[in-house]
């Protein structure tokens, strides 16, 4: 029996790739955009000296915690020994990028996930493309992110964005769809419009689920520190990146330290914030 011809899929996605190059001006504007955020939330980061940052981010997490004094103790010390082992500039990089994405990942996230709600064509459209995005290795985004962007931050966060969006799509959408009918019958029989449903009612009461999704995306994209390395994005994955080149176990292991205390403190703050935000909801 004869086999099948062979798809020449990668050949496909080659000539659609050199199709889009058309568009560079349109790639340019990204690319100035996106670095213009990435300069801009640099620049307020590391405005105060460390011993600053470190106090005010201890004075934000008292706030937003509700008084968790472990949790001040441990933002402290965590940032006083990223500090002590020479790695504070690489963690303002690495903030950098992770915040930087973590916007764009709300800005065009929740939209998004909103409009999904809204239509079951759109979500039975745009669902497929969400697993596409989390399933494919995040190392295949790397190749059409320089292609378009060069080296740099930019294509590490264009390529953190596309990793770590999905989430915060997904549970916005889920958030609004599991909003009681009952309150929406309620909201129609004083004659809401649908942006008066949507923002005095679906999204307060998927606020919650929202930020959950909010979080996912933030750790996920600080998981793309190190391999956004690869292709020149600075920070504390360079740093990683260069250990496991020459082979430096404790050099690695301090980097890889510094990126959980950093990931558990980014974690905490968004979980903190949420839950203050809904007991405030419930008072």
């Amino acid at each position: 029996m004869d086999s099948l011809p062979r798809l020449e899929l990668g050949k496909w996605m080659e000539s659609f790739i050199d199709w889009l190059r058309h568009a560079d001006w349109l790639f340019d504007g990204v690319d100035e955009a996106i670095g213009l955020l990435i300069t801009s939330i640099h620049t307020v980061i590391s405005l105060p000296p460390s011993w600053l940052m470190i106090l005010l981010l201890a004075v934000l997490t008292f706030i937003i915690s509700r008084r968790k004094w472990g949790l001040v103790v441990f933002v402290v010390l965590g940032l006083m020994l990223i500090e002590n082992l020479g790695l504070w500039e690489g963690m303002l990089n690495t903030l950098s990028v992770v915040l930087s994405a973590g916007l764009i990942s709300v800005v065009f996230g929740v939209p998004l996930g909103i409009w999904m709600a809204k239509s079951d064509r759109v979500e039975a459209v745009v669902k497929p493309l969400l697993d596409l995005m989390q399933t494919m290795p995040a190392f295949v985004y790397l190749i059409p992110a320089v292609a378009f962007f060069g080296i740099g931050m930019v294509p590490g966060v264009v390529a953190s964005v596309i990793f770590a969006m999905p989430p915060t799509v997904r549970m916005t959408n889920l958030g609004i769809r599991q909003v009681s009918t009952e309150l929406i019958e309620a909201a129609d029989a004083f004659g809401s419009t649908s942006t008066q449903k949507l923002f005095k009612v679906q999204l307060p009461m998927a606020r919650g689920t929202i930020m959950a999704g909010i979080n996912q995306s933030i750790m996920l994209a600080l998981s793309m520190v190190v391999i956004a390395a690869m292709i020149g994005a600075e920070g504390i994955g360079q740093s990683v990146y260069r250990a496991v080149g020459r082979n430096d176990i404790g050099g690695g292991f301090e980097a890889g330290l510094a990126i959980v205390i950093l990931a558990i403190i980014l974690d905490r703050l968004t979980q903190s914030l949420n839950a203050k935000r809904t007991h405030q909801t419930h008072d």
